[in-house]
């Protein structure tokens, strides 16, 4: 089910961008989609590389094997490249502190929140998402971006 030669492809890639992007999990997912006009920006904008958390990890595995019918071999191969192209940070207590806050501040639901919070502390400029605010600037200094706009 998962499209292996895009995903494939993603190991010749090497991150080219100075500017640091934080993915959530929908950009990912895409690169799994039968949309090629999706799958094709979610790649375009992912092999600059950038960075992911575990929880963006978690997700996405969760979503391939519950809504894709992905087995766990499918699933490591397909992440397999995403781990040389994108930094992965942990979620710490930290994050789970300052993620609280921003669902409070924002008004979005603690998943997301916790995606924000990841980013934040990353010290990333852009956060490309297709669930959240295209243009909105969070805490002065993190770009909400759809790259599917």
């Amino acid at each position: 089910m998962a499209d292996s030669q895009r995903t494939s492809d993603l190991t010749d890639w090497k991150p080219m961008t100075s500017d640091k992007a934080f993915f959530d999990t929908n950009v990912l997912l895409y690169l799994l989609s039968e949309d090629t006009v999706k799958a094709d920006r979610a790649e375009s904008v992912i092999v600059q590389g950038g960075i992911i958390s575990a929880q963006v990890l978690n997700e996405f595995a969760f979503v391939a094997r519950r809504k894709m019918a992905m087995s766990l071999p499918e699933v490591r191969e397909v992440l397999a490249p995403l781990y040389r192209l994108c930094e992965v940070t942990s979620v710490t207590l930290d994050t789970h502190i300052q993620g609280i806050q921003i669902a409070e501040r924002y008004q979005y639901n603690i998943w997301d929140a916790m995606i924000v919070a990841s980013a934040l502390m990353a010290h990333c400029v852009t956060l490309y998402t297709e669930d959240m605010h295209h243009g909105q600037i969070l805490e002065g200094r993190l770009h909400i971006v759809n790259p599917f706009l």
